[in-house]
């Protein structure tokens, strides 16, 4: 859902949204979405902590990241919550005492869902091109496929795309192993 406005939505609009959406300014519109579905968040708490085992809590892995659900993330005058993003610790040393990100993150992934599909793939993938980071996840627990990107130059290239009962290993993460099929859930029949 996106709240229309003759002016440009300001921080204080943003804050004025109730608790129990997600809201974003992108491009100076405030857009609002219901908190997500079963699915969507079963899928990003499986994969965040298929990564985060690894990479955050160093288990089995590197360690040396943070990764975050739904990190509000304050990149120039956009303010942006993808559904997961990490960050090198050599870049963030600490995860700020408030709610608000300022640094870039190294990683971001955006669960699809049909409410944010076009936002997630137009508006907010350009933000994040133009801020740098360098890796882009889309996951589309209804196709089931997961699709990895990655920046080259100014715009992303889609390095793998992933799916069904796929076992991944794919960057900026290629020490935890996503068994796909365990995390989609059941299909619908």
């Amino acid at each position: 859902m996106k709240a229309r406005s003759l002016s440009r939505a300001t921080y204080e609009d943003l804050m004025k949204v109730p608790e129990n959406l997600v809201a974003e300014l992108i491009d100076g519109e405030l857009y609002t979405w219901p908190r997500p579905a079963g699915p969507h968040a079963r899928f990003s708490s499986a994969l965040g902590m298929d990564i985060g085992t690894p990479y955050d809590r160093g288990r089995g892995g590197p360690g040396g990241w943070w990764i975050l659900d739904e990190p509000e993330l304050h990149l120039g005058d956009n303010v942006v919550v993808p559904d997961l993003a990490g960050w090198r610790r050599e870049r963030m040393p600490e995860i700020p005492h408030d709610h608000r990100f300022i640094i870039e993150p190294d990683w971001v992934c955006e669960v699809i869902s049909p409410s944010t599909a076009l936002v997630d793939r137009g508006k907010k993938m350009f933000i994040y091109a133009r801020h740098d980071v360098p890796w882009l996840w889309f996951v589309d627990p209804a196709q089931r496929m997961l699709e990895v990107l990655q920046l080259a130059g100014d715009v992303y290239s889609t390095m793998h795309v992933f799916g069904g009962d796929d076992v991944v290993r794919a960057d900026p993460f290629p020490a935890a192993e996503i068994d796909l099929a365990s995390i989609w859930g059941p299909t619908e029949e």
